[in-house]
């Protein structure tokens, strides 16, 4: 009899915890979603007896210039100026909100933090809208129309994909930098200050080495974003004939060159890493540097004279030509009746008009024509689902990792967690049509179908998602599990009567964070749009390729005016002030 019970009790009362059992399920639900389809991608290239064939194609062969090495050199170009763009840009922001008595600080922090809520296709369209010539053919830009020469290095290629994408990537420097110096204690700058060293020295010796982690983490995530980006370089840089990785997978896709993309995939997926792994490694190897007192930490704003003027000049131009800009040019370019020509009239056409021959040939306004309308509502559903599976899996897994942070399991969880935050969208988005492209035993081919869209954005925003479930996790002391468990609750019980409610806002505003992502993104969903999942994004893209530009930028004004509120619904649901915006802090006087 006793034999008999114990084969069959429950297996955690033969030792193996709930949390292990949890974390066994989690990993085989991240070798499905993250490892599979990247091993497949790699397959894909030497199966059938292909062998190292494609790769010589690529690498070595007539195409490999044009195909591989001209885009990866664009593509490094890119990464590192757009690096060190945003570095200087969102450094400059935060010393003057942090570390200066500059007028309107909070209001400078506050949109600082808002340009990479707006896609970066927007802020493409919307250059467009000002600086398009006559090159392409079609409806030209505002300063064209009015009359000025645009050169075509500032209308298409390199410089307007560098400046668009430095707009777009900036914020990330300046929240990474701004909290870093927030960290520096005003105690030791005014002893460094009585001992006669001068502001350069103190620069050097004190502000630097606290903030030189934030700076190479800003600049290694600008990089890897900036490799990755499908959007600014196919709007602004195709026209010209510039090419870079993401836009050649995405056209070796396209015309039926699958193997070709999949080893540019993997190209890419490794520049991206590369950089992200040496900037973790120099990080790791830094001395770290003690900067909070037991006094308590507090700033010193130091006075900038006659220059807090012109600063807060520099600083509103920076602002208003990244945030409330791109936002104008592209509502004001929906209701004109030509893109770019401010005196041929407004119209609500491109919104609420119904078909008239007289306009795009016919098509009615996106709030009236069925197939927009269709998108409008397959975007929501999609950006909400990915929502709530992705923050329902990321709690998971931070639940498994927080239990088992001494076990090899916690420790693969977390390895497999963190990949996606690795491989660009594109090259995320080609692995999973390379994955379930095609029927896998009895299961059916998923492509084109709403369900891989939604698991590919679950897997894809795993990263952040279980970083926001490690955070809320972070909030529920142990001991209130502990005693729940004392009395008898199971691990459903436990987790509804107590995580939820206590995690309830942090996860919320993780919840909608994750909308905006989805709800902005047109790298991953590029390549894994099809008529039957119509996805805002990716048709806001393509009515302005078809010379439609009026419905792209009402399109991308929308997405734009959604993702904006949904962020500012998620900072007011985390409830946190900003330490570089808390008022209660030492300053120069």
């Amino acid at each position: 009899m006793t034999t008999l019970a114990l084969s069959t009790a429950p297996v955690w009362r033969r030792g193996v915890s709930p949390s292990l059992l949890l974390g066994l399920v989690l990993c085989g639900v991240l070798l499905v979603l993250v490892a599979a389809p990247l091993l497949t991608v790699a397959l894909a290239t030497v199966g059938e007896g292909r062998g190292l064939g494609v790769w010589h194609q690529v690498f070595t062969g007539r195409i490999a210039q044009n195909f591989l090495w001209s885009p990866l050199a664009n593509t490094m170009v890119i990464g590192v100026l757009v690096a060190l763009g945003t570095i200087v840009v969102g450094g400059f922001l935060a010393w003057l909100v942090v570390l200066t008595d500059v007028p309107f600080r909070r209001t400078i922090g506050v949109f600082a933090t808002l340009p990479y809520m707006i896609p970066s296709f927007a802020a493409a369209f919307a250059w467009g809208v000002v600086f398009r010539n006559e090159r392409v053919g079609g409806q030209v830009g505002v300063l064209t129309d009015l009359g000025f020469a645009v050169p075509d290095w500032l209308a298409w290629g390199m410089t307007p994909t560098l400046l668009v994408l430095v707009a777009h990537y900036y914020s990330l420097a300046f929240l990474l930098i701004a909290a870093a110096l927030a960290s520096v204690n005003a105690d030791l700058i005014e002893a460094a200050t009585m001992t006669g060293a001068r502001p350069s020295r103190i620069l050097v010796g004190i502000t630097l080495p606290v903030v030189i982690p934030a700076i190479l983490s800003a600049g290694s995530l600008a990089f890897a974003g900036a490799v990755s980006n499908f959007a600014a370089p196919a709007i602004l840089g195709l026209p010209a004939g510039m090419h870079t990785l993401s836009t050649r997978l995405y056209g070796a896709l396209s015309t039926g060159q699958p193997e070709r993309g999949y080893v540019l995939a993997i190209v890419l997926i490794a520049v991206a890493a590369l950089v992200l792994w040496a900037s973790n490694r120099v990080m790791a190897g830094r001395r770290s540097f003690a900067t909070i007192s037991g006094k308590g930490g507090r700033n010193r704003r130091f006075a900038l004279g006659n220059w807090r003027w012109p600063w807060l000049a520099l600083a509103g131009l920076i602002l208003a030509l990244t945030t409330l800009m791109p936002l104008l040019a592209l509502l004001t370019s929906s209701l004109t009746v030509r893109t770019g020509d401010i005196f041929s009239g407004f119209t609500l056409h491109f919104w609420i008009g119904s078909s008239d021959p007289a306009y795009a040939q016919g098509q009615p306004g996106i709030l009236r024509n069925p197939e927009t309308l269709n998108a409008i509502g397959m975007t929501l559903a999609f950006a909400a689902s990915v929502a709530v599976v992705s923050m329902v899996l990321g709690l998971a897994i931070a639940y498994a990792i927080s239990r088992l942070k001494r076990h090899p399991i916690g420790a693969t969880l977390n390895q497999l967690a963190f990949l996606p935050a690795l491989v660009p969208g594109i090259a995320f988005g080609a692995a999973y049509i390379a994955l379930f492209g095609a029927p896998i035993g009895p299961f059916p081919a998923l492509y084109g179908t709403f369900v891989l869209l939604v698991i590919a954005g679950a897997a894809y925003t795993l990263p952040f998602t279980v970083q926001s479930g490690r955070a809320a996790m972070e909030q529920v002391a142990g001991e209130l599990e502990d005693s729940a468990r004392m009395t008898g609750a199971g691990f459903p019980r436990r987790l509804l009567a107590i995580f939820l409610p206590l995690t309830a806002r942090s996860l919320m505003a993780g919840g909608v964070l994750t909308f905006v992502k989805i709800l902005r993104d047109l790298s991953l969903v590029v390549l894994l749009f099809t008529p039957a999942t119509p996805v805002l994004s990716v048709l806001a893209y393509r009515y302005a390729s078809e010379g439609f530009l009026q419905f792209g930028n009402a399109i991308t004004a929308l997405i734009t005016v959604v993702a904006l509120a949904s962020t500012l619904l998620a900072q007011r649901l985390q409830g946190k002030a900003e330490p570089w915006l808390d008022d209660n802090r030492g300053e120069a006087r």
